[in-house]
This record gives C-alpha cells, structure tokens and sequence, in this order.
C-alpha cells in the first residue's frame, strides 16, 4: 500500500455537504461524479495531500443509503491507493481477509476500486483503488 488515497464520508443530500465541506476546508470540489454501478454520486475535496470524498445515495439499494439508514451520515470508509490492486486482493486474500470484491471495478475519481469487509479489519470498511492507466 501506498498511502492513504482519500476518506469516503456517506452523506444524505450532497449539495449541502459540499457547502459544509467548502466552508470547512475553503475550496470547491474538484469533481463530481455519478458512479450508476454502486448508485451514488460523489464529490471530490483536495487540501494538499489529502483527500475527501463525498457519497450520495442515488437509490433505496445503495450501500451509502444502507450504511446511513444503520448507522447515519459519517465516515464511511478509508481509501489505500495500491500499485498493483490485483496484487494486493491476493495478498490479502492470503492473509486472511475477507474481501467484498474479489476483482476489482471501475470506480470514480478514475480508479480501479475493490473492497475490504470491515468484519475482517475491526470495523472499518477499507478501499484499494489504483489509478487507470490509458
């Protein structure tokens, strides 16, 4: 693993998180996204390094809905940029961890995205994502 690629925070209504988040942070995302294959829409925060990344909800199906309806608006997962993110799920999966994806998708932000199953990492669910390469 490379470093921490960014912090996803599920939010009910993302017009008003970005408000909050821009107040907060002082700059505008610098993309928003629809991702039609996990139903959400995104927005994108950058502050030097870091990273945040906003989720909407798109349906009542969405994990990001699921995950606010259990647990509210909040963290919802932590981002690892990897090289390899092949590599790294057989790592993983050698090591033990439960994964939620066993090959990765495309995800937003254009990345190649496969997830961790917090029941393996105390609770926290953990995202690979590896920068698409043209």
């Amino acid at each position: 693993m490379k470093k921490i690629e960014h912090l996803g925070i599920a939010v009910k209504n993302l017009n008003t998180a970005n408000v909050v988040y821009e107040k907060l942070l002082g700059v505008k995302p610098y993309k928003t996204e629809s991702v039609t294959s996990e139903s959400v829409n995104t927005s994108f925060f950058k502050v030097a390094d870091s990273k945040i990344e906003l989720l909407e909800a798109t349906t009542p199906h969405s994990a990001i809905h699921k995950f606010i309806t259990k647990n509210g608006e909040g963290i919802h997962h932590i981002a690892f940029e990897v090289e390899d993110i092949l590599e790294e799920l057989s790592r993983l999966k050698s090591e033990g961890f439960q994964l939620v994806n066993e090959s990765p998708k495309k995800g937003a932000d254009n990345k190649l995205v496969a997830f961790v199953h917090p029941k393996s990492t105390h609770g926290v669910l953990i995202e690979l994502c590896q920068e698409i390469k043209d």
